[in-house]
Parts: structure tokens; sequence; C-alpha cells
């Protein structure tokens, strides 16, 4: 019986209308390009039990070193591929709904109220929900958030959850490089942890001695299972060398920009941003040291690039809630109604099986966002040759036209450190040079977005034709089609990454 309340309460079924909402808002299936290689890469891993070594998906760049960085999260991913594009919309929708509720749990341990956890939840989840792409970095947003939610629990003198942390650290080197921010903040929580202080509307809470050792014992555990990987620490290092070595990516791919405050969506951060500011001025709630260290880095991390949204939302949800604490009242379990929140709870889920899209409309949607139909054209025309592909195609191609290989696909570290993403920037941006660097890769086919500058260009040159057009892509031949010779091609290409490798020693 009391198991039946808990499952009914009020807090249950607020965390299920956020599951809800986030199903529904997920529904288009609206995907990264990334995902299909990621798909093709795990189920390679699966049936072939081997890691990569070298790029075998490219012509550019064919046979340079290349490792599967987020090899567990791709194989997560690809096994749910087999059973088709509803099981990955299924598999989005539960990612996504785990990740809010993980928010909710975490806010509402913070504030020690299960309103003001589900309203910050809402609030900060709207902002991340751009960034549930289904991908492996929505793995990483979940570890963190349990995480932070593991800690809390310690924090309130359950002890025993640490020891899930080591475990867990070895799934997510393997999985995603965010584990580096898990990493941080649990040095962060350590940290505020070793001063007993009270500074304005900011304390420090002394750990025990014994709470103190726990958890450097967990954070030690944590950090001597990095290694374990197929890759040993080479996979470890990987965040550090997007950090550090990929100027193009952070500059050009659209994920990786600063937050855009003269957006909608930018406009919102920073009202929400102010509002807290204000709020904290006026009302002053005291928070705990390193509940406003990670907060502050959280935005800052979300600011310099939008893709770090996923981990602003973990570590600002819980200031949120405990300013919204001020005006909820805490739930008070002698007053729930268990019989509507069981009705309001089954409403949800039949609405969430209602709302559930098919396969059909699964299929419209990708069509309308990747080169479904352009590739069944070129299966069907068998149109031979290296081809250049615009961004967003490659990983498409990838998984769905294996035997062409791609110019680039959203693998960015390995084609800007290969020199490949520096010259197919001069392309699509038409530099003096860009039709010699496709004379250069000995392309003789260009599958391109419509309307995009490239393909208006190609569309006024004598030596280029258009064979395919709809309202998304557009395939442009060389008239004078000669016999494909990739080992040339790919002896060029090699040839250009040594004299790219040479410069840069």
């Amino acid at each position: 019986m009391e198991a039946l309340k808990w499952i009914f309460s009020f807090p249950a079924m607020l965390g299920t209308c956020l599951v809800g909402r986030i199903a529904y808002l997920l529904r288009d299936f609206r995907v990264d390009p990334d995902l299909w290689w990621h798909v093709r890469t795990g189920q390679t891993i699966a049936a072939t039990h081997h890691w990569a070594t070298v790029d075998s998906y490219s012509f550019t760049v064919s046979g340079t070193p290349w490792m599967a960085y987020e090899w567990l999260g791709d194989v997560a991913i690809g096994f749910v591929a087999k059973f088709g594009l509803q099981a990955l919309a299924a598999l989005l929708m539960v990612l996504g709904g785990m990740i809010a509720v993980a928010l909710y749990c975490y806010a509402t341990l913070c504030a020690r109220n299960s309103k003001a956890g589900f309203v910050s939840a809402a609030l900060v989840s709207a902002f991340a929900i751009a960034n549930f792409n289904l991908r492996p970095q929505m793995f990483g947003a979940l570890f963190l958030a349990v995480t932070l939610i593991i800690l809390e629990l310690f924090r309130q003198g359950q002890p025993k959850l640490l020891w899930i942390l080591p475990p867990m650290f070895l799934l997510w080197v393997n999985t995603h490089g965010s584990w580096i921010v898990g990493m941080g903040a649990i040095l962060v929580i350590l940290l505020g942890g070793l001063f007993e202080f009270r500074l304005g509307s900011v304390e420090g809470i002394r750990w025990s001695e014994k709470q103190r050792i726990q958890l450097e014992l967990a954070l030690l555990g944590s950090i001597v299972v990095i290694p374990f990987t197929p890759y040993g620490t080479k996979l470890a290092t990987y965040p550090f060398l997007v950090a550090s070595s990929l100027p193009l990516n952070v500059g050009l791919v659209e994920e990786w920009l600063p937050m855009p405050f003269n957006s909608f969506w930018g406009r919102l951060f920073l009202i929400l941003l102010v509002s807290a500011f204000l709020f904290q001025m006026v009302y002053r709630p005291i928070f705990r040291v390193e509940q406003w260290v990670l907060a502050i880095g959280g935005i800052v991390m979300a600011s310099i690039h939008v893709r770090f949204v996923l981990f602003f939302a973990p570590f600002f949800a819980p200031i949120l809630a405990i300013m919204l604490a001020r005006w909820l009242d805490r739930y008070r379990r002698e007053k729930d109604k268990f019989v509507l929140n069981g009705g309001l709870m089954a409403a949800v889920a039949l609405a969430m099986v209602w709302y559930f899209p098919t396969r059909s409309e699964l299929e419209r949607n990708v069509e309308k966002r990747f080169p479904v139909r352009a590739v069944k054209f070129l299966r069907a025309h068998s149109v031979q040759g290296p081809m250049f592909n615009a961004y967003g195609a490659g990983g498409y191609l990838v998984r769905y036209y294996p035997e062409q290989k791609v110019f680039i696909d959203g693998r960015g570290d390995l084609y800007e450190l290969a020199g490949v993403m520096a010259d197919f920037v001069q392309v699509v941006t038409l530099k003096p040079a860009a039709l010699s660097i496709l004379n250069f890769y000995g392309v003789r086919m260009c599958l391109l977005n419509r309307g995009e500058p490239l393909a208006v260009v190609l569309a006024e040159r004598p030596e280029w034709k258009q064979i395919y057009d709809d309202d998304a892509n557009v395939i442009f031949v060389r008239k004078d089609l000669p016999t494909a010779n990739p080992s040339g091609v790919l002896s060029q290409a090699a040839d250009r990454r040594n004299e790219h490798e040479s410069a840069t020693d």
C-alpha cells in the first residue's frame, strides 16, 4: 500500500507530466546529422567486436588514425537502430525524459520542495531540449545529473550511494567526453566542504572527517577507472584535444558557437539569468558555495558554447528551485489525492502513446532534413566518382550509402587535424581556390543543399551538369566525367595530409 501511495503521489505525478511534455516536444524527431555515423560505428563495433583505429568512411582522410571516442554510446544507439526509426524515436524520448526527471529530482533534493523542483526542471529543460538530439552527449548529460543527485544524497546522509560513482565513470568515459565535467563537479563539491564560513548569502558547510575521506576515496576510484578504455588513456585526453586544437570546428559548427543572445532563446536565457540575479539581490536566499560555483560555471560554459546548455541545466536547476521555494509550499502527503494523481498520470501515458509518431511520419521528418531522395537517385542511377558533399549530409551518407565514400562528415576533429576541414571551408565559402580544391581531390560529383552558394556557381559552370534536384538537395556531375580512379585520389589526399602534418610540425 505504501509503495502504491508513493507511485501515485503528487511529486510522482509532476514527474510524469514533465516526461509527457518532453516526449511531446521530441516527437518530431529533429536529430543531429551525426546520429547516422554514430549508428554505423556502433553497429560495426557490435558486428566485428573491433574498435575503429583508422578512418574508413571518407576518401579524403581514409586510413588516417581515428578512434571511436564515444564507442559505448554508439553501440547502444546502434543496437536500438536495428529496430527502426520508431525505436530510435522512443530512445530519444526516454533519454530526454530521464534527463528531465533527474533534473527534477536533483532540484527537489536541493530545495526540499517538489513543486519548486518541478518548475525549475521545466524551465531549464526548455533550454536543454535543443541539444536532445540522440547522440552520446545525452548519455553524458544523464550521467552528470545522476552524479549530482548522488552527491546531494551523500550530503544528506546516504553514503552508500557514493560507491556508484567509480563504475558509472567507467561507463561514462567510454560513452562521452563530458566525464571531465562530472569529475570537475565532484572536485568542486569536495573543496566546497573543506571550510566552514558565511559570506553574505553564500555559506560553506564543512564535511565531517569521515565524509571527506569517503568522498576522496570515491573521487580516487573514479579517477582510477579512467584509463580502462579500448584506447587506453588516449580516449580520456580527447576532451582536451577538442578544447585546444580545433579552432575551425569551434568557429564554424553551430553547436560550438556562443549563446545567440540576439535570438528568441538567447533572450529568454538572458532574462532567466537577470531575473535570478535580481531575486538574489532582493531576497538573498542562502546557497552553499559549491552550488554557486557550479551555477556560474554552467552559465559561462553555455554562454561560450551553446551545446553546453546541457551542463548549465543541472548546475542552475538547484539555484532556481531554492529561489522558487520561497513562494511554493512544500508537499504535504496528508493532503495528497492519490486517485486524482493516478488519473492524471494515466492520461499523460495515454497521450504519449496516442501522439507517438508513426513510421511514415518519422520517415517524412527524416526526408525533410536529410538527402533521402538524393541517395535513392544515386543508387538507382549508379552514379560513381569521388563526391563533394554538404556537411550535414555526410553522416546520412555514411549510414545509408556506405559504398560512396564521403568528402566530410560530422567527425570534425578528424578532418580539421588532417587539413580537410580548411579545404572544405574554402569551397563552401567560395574562396578563390574553391574550384581548384575540387580538382585537387578529384571530385567528379557534388551533393549540395539547394540554393547554397556553391550550387549556384556550379549551375553556371559549363563543365558541370545538374542531374538531380528536389526541394532540399541538388546533384552535379562533371560533363567530362572520366572513369573514377579512387586509388589516385586517395594517394593525392595522403600527400596533402603529409604536407599539412609537416607544416604543423
